[in-house]
């Protein structure tokens, strides 16, 4: 049962970080009816990072247990000094509730991950090795794992790298004092948690408030209210799009996607593969929530899930003010002074949101880059609706962009991003000639046209949605005798705008980086995936007002949202099986146990390392390409190496030569039998220890392993004598 007994300290110290958070959470969502109590773990684990993260960054604070220990209950005292409450006001019934679905959904990936929880394929090893690199880190920015310093630069390369998330992952771990490797399932199944009771109270709160304030009269349902939440919930976290049609086909070669019409027939699980869900339209990328939680990989867009969830809600907590400001404007005379008319204008609390949604942004830029414009643009579109086009709308936007730059400043100062321009998607040949203009590419060859049906497949549900909305709105405008401000609906309506544009920009442009065949990949990737939480908030919102709606034309709209609905649902009924099988396993959380089934002699080493060795002095190990198990030592302790895997570095650095100018002198360590020579290439990037073990052997065919018995000595052996570490002596 260590499973169970990791699972159960990890959950208790989620609920002490939200217990210590709630006054603060209930200060921002004291208008919601349950007063953003899920919101209150993910404030916690945001603004604590946060804290490490500058009081490492300048120094002040080591990234160590006591300093994560001091700050926590230093901002746990300043909580419930700062923003008490009086006694009463909590929907205990309803608080359970949302507890008990945080526990339930955790443990549900918890489990799930238990059947299968290797942190190996895909891009996990860098995910992790960025983690391992971070809890060895004292100060910030932690150092890249596979690109080790030079005798120029001992110190190491900043990981060049959208990682905050992995930060705040790191910081989980340290605090609970779980083996990493058990700590990164953890995290997946704390994020998932949060991503499905924080859309539960963003999606119920949508509809209680839209009947709170415009349906004064009704009396609200709180059953119905949070039987929606859930739908809501579930289409989020784990929904997927049309592309299950393909369940009732005769299949397809992947890669090799066909009209669904001309291949349909009876129901045939056999030939469904889930990930052609996200690789539908040819050399592009379109995932979504669900299919991040089946595969696991801890990239940034994963962990910003919850961040983004938090600041959808405080847009809704901040537009929900708006009834406010308009009645105290009203009252406005030419006799008013000028701070009757600032306390009219809401300026402090105007100000207030703009710093915070700058610092959201800056969250936002640091853990998934794309995601910090993306979400500026949601606040400005916020902004627009809330002060019009106005001269306090520019202002507000300069001050949410100007304090997104300070909070990210000590992120950015060690960043350089890698997007080298903005393509212009199918250029036509006069603009190919020029090549570029300002930051716009012309690329000879670069089209790509998504098929009409292909983005049906993918977007059909949330069009059909907007589509209904808008008739509903309709409807609502011209049966309406006296015109009402509906915030609710305004914010839905922005929900799908933004949705739908962050959709199209893939087939106009794309931000350019190193593949040449997928070359708007990346781009579609990260701004479908946005799309898909906005639109899945909207959707639900829709839902709703079908269901509320009354006359025989409900009947018909019902139909129209259940039929595209029933697809969307059945996603995850096939992906969780694919990946984790039958669930017949007795679950286990070690995500190295592949490791000592399949390269016993590497666990024996990674935990030598990882049991003896402090701080990140550089550990040679076999480099390797990327999606691979090449530089699993690197990645398993946050040590450096010389050369990790190839593209990633191509893609972070932007040339292949950081590392092909390498590989060279990594051949040549393993390899030479010229001691003088190997020593310097040694001195040359500060190899402390160097690792020989299956992959050296099979990666460097003339291995010559005796001269490191000359140049250092051997300080481990596996009990198999098929790996061992040496610890080289340099002048």
């Amino acid at each position: 049962m260590d499973w169970f007994i990791a699972a159960v300290g990890w959950y208790i110290t989620l609920f002490v970080l939200g217990f210590g958070f709630l006054p603060l959470t209930r200060t921002f969502f004291s208008s919601w009816h349950d007063q953003g109590y899920p919101f209150a773990k993910t404030i916690a684990i945001l603004v604590i990072s946060y804290a490490l993260f500058i009081f490492g960054s300048l120094h002040v604070l080591p990234f160590a247990w006591p300093s994560i220990a001091v700050v926590t209950i230093a901002l746990f005292g300043l909580n419930f000094f700062l923003f008490r409450k009086k006694k009463g006001g909590l929907n205990l019934r309803l608080l359970l509730f949302e507890e008990f679905l945080f526990l339930i959904s955790f443990f549900f990936l918890v489990y799930t991950r238990g059947q299968e929880p290797s942190v190996r394929g895909l891009e996990k090893f860098m995910d992790f090795g960025f983690m391992n690199s971070i809890l060895r880190s004292k100060f910030f920015p932690p150092i890249d794992m596979w690109l080790s310093g030079t005798a120029v630069q001992p110190q190491g390369f900043p990981i060049n790298y959208y990682y905050f998330g992995h930060l705040t992952g790191a910081f989980l771990i340290k605090l609970n004092a779980v083996p990493p490797a058990i700590g990164y399932n953890l995290i997946l199944a704390t994020i998932f948690a949060q991503g499905i009771t924080l859309a539960f109270s963003l999606c119920s709160n949508l509809i209680y408030l839209f009947e709170k304030f415009v349906h004064k009269a009704r009396k609200i349902n709180m059953w119905l209210v949070s039987l929606f939440g859930l739908i809501g919930s579930y289409i989020i976290n784990l929904g997927g799009n049309l592309h299950t049609v393909y369940l009732f086909s005769k299949g397809y070669l992947n890669e090799k996607p066909v009209p669904f019409w001309e291949i349909l027939s009876m129901y045939n699980p056999a030939k469904y593969w889930y990930p052609n869900a996200t690789r539908f339209i040819p050399f592009t990328i379109h995932e979504f929530p669900s299919y991040s939680y089946v595969v696991a990989d801890l990239h940034g867009h994963v962990f910003d899930i919850p961040f983004v969830l938090l600041t959808i809600s405080l847009l809704v907590v901040f537009l929900l003010r708006k009834d406010v400001k308009r009645e105290a404007v009203k009252k406005i005379t030419a006799k008013s002074s000028w701070w009757e008319k600032y306390r009219a204008l809401d300026a402090t609390y105007y100000i207030s949101f703009a710093i915070l949604f700058g610092f959201l942004t800056a969250i936002h830029y640091m853990t998934n880059a794309f995601d910090g414009p993306i979400y500026l643009l949601l606040v400005a579109l916020v902004f627009l609706i809330y002060h019009g086009l106005s001269l306090t709308f520019l202002i507000g936007i300069l001050m949410v962009l100007l304090f997104s730059l300070i909070f990210s400043l000590p992120f950015s100062l060690n960043f350089a991003p890698f997007a080298s321009g903005i393509g212009v998607n199918c250029s036509p040949d006069a603009l190919v000639n020029m090549k570029r203009l300002g930051p716009f590419l012309f690329e000879k060859g670069n089209c790509q046209i998504s098929p009409i049906y292909m983005l049906f497949i993918l977007w059909g549900f949330f069009a059909i949605n907007f589509v209904l909305f808008l008739f509903l709105a309709l409807r609502q405008h011209k049966t309406k005798k006296k015109k009402s401000y509906n915030f609710v609906s305004v914010f839905v309506f922005c929900l799908f705008v933004l949705g739908f544009f962050l959709i199209l920009i893939p087939e106009f442009f794309y931000i350019k980086d190193i593949y040449p065949a997928h070359f708007r990949a990346n781009t579609m990737f990260k701004l479908g995936y946005q799309a898909f939480i906005m639109m899945g908030v909207a959707s639900t919102f829709v839902f709703y007002l079908i269901w509320s709606s009354k006359g025989v034309t409900r009947y018909i709209l019902k139909a129209f949202f259940l039929i595209p609905f029933f697809l969307v649902f059945l996603y995850p009924f096939f992906s969780f099986p694919s990946y984790y099988g039958k669930y017949d396993k007795k679950p286990n959380l070690q995500g190295d146990t592949w490791l000592a089934l399949d390269f016993p002699e590497d666990r024996e080493i990674v935990d030598y390392l990882n049991t003896h060795i402090q701080g990140q002095p550089v550990t040679l190990e076999a480099h390797g390409d990327s999606y691979t198990d090449y530089a699993r030592v690197s990645a398993y302790t946050g040590l450096p190496t010389i050369a990790g895997w190839w593209v990633h570095e191509w893609l972070w650095r932007g040339s292949p030569r950081v590392v092909g100018e390498r590989i060279p002198d990594i051949t040549n360590i393993y390899e030479s039998s010229d001691l003088k020579a190997t020593k310097m290439l040694l001195e040359k990037y500060n190899v402390t220890y160097v690792v020989i073990s299956h992959f050296e052997k099979e990666r460097f065919k003339s291995l010559n392993k005796e001269k490191f018995e000359q140049i250092g000595t051997k300080i481990f052996e596996s009990k198999n004598k098929n790996g061992a570490i040496y610890q080289v002596k340099l002048d």
